[in-house]
């Protein structure tokens, strides 16, 4: 892990709305093939500053590269080079599961060809092959979680953003959600995952905590429990949070 490259850097990363600084002076390193936890209560500056990585939204001050792209000026590449998957699982309820693999292929920007290829290869691989023709909306949440993150890795990037991708789901749903997380960094892809259930911070190589716009603590569970004497992330995140002044 020590010898991989650092895939995000952000340095003094600012986004300010008026006069709300959402996001204060910020700066981190994550590496190729790491688990990435980043968390934050709500309001905590998170979800602005994972906008502002995935190419979406422009830092007031600061910057940094994602995958080498530049968070400022490069905002279309960074866009093409990342997968992403949010709580919604941002699939198509009304298309069958091989219209979504096609249209998200095509969305990518892979060939035609390329798209069939996956598409068997993901099919055979979620053992979903016998449901290729069933309506997105028709399947249980964890085939759907499962489609959905397989989609977002059609292109084999770098970086994969996961938004909170197991709000609503069941411990033994997000425990195998998890299992897929784990084969895909043991591949090289880093993983970026937002998240509110505490239990799944302990699966992260790292965790960032946000507080008030700024990163309060960041490090490995281990080392944040001893530093914090908690027994748990819960209890870490909890006495974080608590500093929290702002609205």
């Amino acid at each position: 892990m020590n010898e991989a490259k650092d895939v995000i850097v952000v340095h003094e990363l600012t986004k300010k709305f008026g006069n709300f600084t959402a996001v204060d002076h910020i700066s981190f390193q994550v590496r190729q093939g790491e688990i990435f936890g980043f968390l934050g209560a709500n309001g905590a500056g998170k979800t602005t500053a994972m906008k502002i990585l995935c190419g979406l939204s422009l830092p007031t001050s600061g910057g940094g590269t994602v995958n080498g792209f530049d968070l400022c000026r490069e905002q279309e590449k960074i866009k093409r080079n990342i997968g992403y998957m949010s709580q919604k699982f941002s699939l198509y309820a009304d298309l069958k599961v091989w219209e979504n693999i096609r249209l998200f292929g095509g969305i990518y920007g892979l060939s035609s060809k390329a798209i069939r290829e996956k598409s068997e290869a993901m099919l055979r691989y979620l053992d979903m092959t016998d449901l290729r023709n069933e309506l997105v909306g028709d399947l249980p949440l964890g085939w759907k979680q499962k489609l959905a993150f397989s989609i977002a890795l059609i292109h084999e990037p770098a970086i994969v953003f996961l938004d909170e991708p197991t709000g609503g789901v069941d411990p033994e749903t997000r425990r195998l959600f998890w299992e897929l997380i784990y084969e895909t960094a043991e591949r090289g892809t880093t993983i970026f995952v937002t998240t509110h259930y505490m239990d799944e911070a302990e699966y992260c190589d790292r965790v960032s905590i946000m507080v008030d716009g700024v990163i309060a603590d960041l490090d490995t569970p281990a080392a944040l429990k001893e530093r914090h004497q908690a027994a748990d992330m819960d209890a870490v995140f909890r006495k974080l949070a608590y500093q929290a002044k702002r609205e």
